[in-house]
């Protein structure tokens, strides 16, 4: 069985960058026969009202346009598809993620396609992947009353499906709180 790995990266920053270095160091000690990265510091667009609309449409019925309004989309799901493992270099920023990491998350998390609406209620599609997420937190102790980002991610994850999640500080270390 191949082991892919999707490599994230979320700092806006490339020099100096604490969690580009540790995302880097995990995905290195992996030894994955493939990786797959993607570098969020160019940006993704946000949502607008012509994504919105066009996963309301069956693939099959979307026009030319629609279909293009989702391509990007449609791009970072596979990659999330195809992956064993996700690794997630990200700093925080005001306490949370970057904003970028955030609009990839809205990109892939798509009603039937990462996750499904069920009587039982929504029902994550992307079982069986483990996340491995390195944070740079300016200061801000990984699992503390100020951060944000860790319980997001989490709960963000889980929802589509994935809930093998370990929260790594920029030095590698999983603080107890982080995996509460």
């Amino acid at each position: 069985m191949t082991n892919t790995v999707l490599h994230i990266d979320a700092s806006a920053r490339h020099e100096g960058s604490l969690s580009r270095l540790q995302s880097a160091k995990i995905v290195e000690a992996l030894g994955a026969d493939k990786v797959i990265t993607r570098d969020l510091a160019n940006g993704l667009p946000f949502l607008d009202a012509a994504w919105v609309e066009s996963t309301f449409i069956a693939p099959d019925e979307r026009s030319a346009a629609q279909a293009r309004a989702l391509d990007l989309s449609d791009e970072l799901v596979a990659e999330l598809q195809a992956a064993d493992t996700i690794v997630i270099g990200t700093p925080m920023y005001n306490f949370s993620i970057p904003a970028v990491l955030k609009a990839w998350i809205d990109q892939t998390a798509r009603a039937g396609v990462t996750f499904a609406y069920t009587e039982n209620g929504p029902k994550g599609l992307l079982e069986d992947k483990k996340v491995i997420v390195t944070m740079a937190t300016g200061g801000v102790p990984v699992g503390s009353d100020y951060d944000y980002a860790s319980t997001y991610l989490r709960f963000a994850l889980g929802f589509i499906g994935i809930t093998d999640v370990t929260i790594l500080d920029k030095d590698g270390n999983a603080p107890e709180l982080a995996a509460a």
